[in-house]
């Protein structure tokens, strides 16, 4: 909770993991409650560590979403449109939890490790510090910060990231408040 705290203090970002289906929903609203980013549908190999590839499928992504909406005047077909839209899509559920996070977070919170172990590890690699659910199944020795829970359950996970968010409010307001 404090280390959470601290890191919102400083005004870098956090990023959520969870892919789960118990987690995604809780996920994607507390990291929205407290103007972070999230990963819920699908971590790609390389998000983190390959940044610069993956800003390119965001920037790629806008342009798209920019061209669908000015169709008319771009003088796209219904088809072309379509083709689009599909894809846009797809790259919106993947990418649309970190469209607007500039660079690699400064702390990630996962909530299943066994699971989202490729994201661990990156962020390891990146010496990332990592904030995660170790459930009976999962390696503690792998994370910075581990919490003892259930990871498999909704309201588990809906409780979890009650607290996380709310240590990371309280480091918002406390940055704020010292401005």
């Amino acid at each position: 909770y404090e280390f959470m705290k601290e890191v919102a203090a400083t005004g870098k970002p956090i990023l959520f993991v969870g892919t789960k289906k118990q987690a995604q929903q809780a996920i994607m609203d507390e990291a929205r409650r407290c103007g972070q980013y999230f990963v819920s549908e699908r971590w790609l190999g390389g998000m983190l560590t390959n940044w610069t590839t993956v800003s390119q499928s965001i920037r790629r992504l806008k342009k798209m979403e920019h061209d669908i909406e000015n169709a008319e005047k771009l003088g796209l077909t219904k088809k072309e449109v379509g083709v689009m839209t599909k894809e846009a899509e797809k790259l919106r559920d993947i990418f649309g939890g970190i469209l607007e996070m500039h660079g690699v977070p400064q702390a990630m919170v996962v909530i299943d490790v066994p699971r989202e172990m490729n994201a661990v590890r990156e962020a390891k690699n990146l010496d990332i510090p990592t904030i995660a659910i170790c459930d009976t199944n999962a390696n503690p020795e792998m994370v910075d910060y581990p919490v003892p829970g259930n990871d498999d359950a909704a309201r588990a996970t809906q409780l979890y990231c009650d607290l996380f968010v709310d240590a990371i409010l309280s480091g918002i307001s406390r940055r704020t408040g010292s401005k």
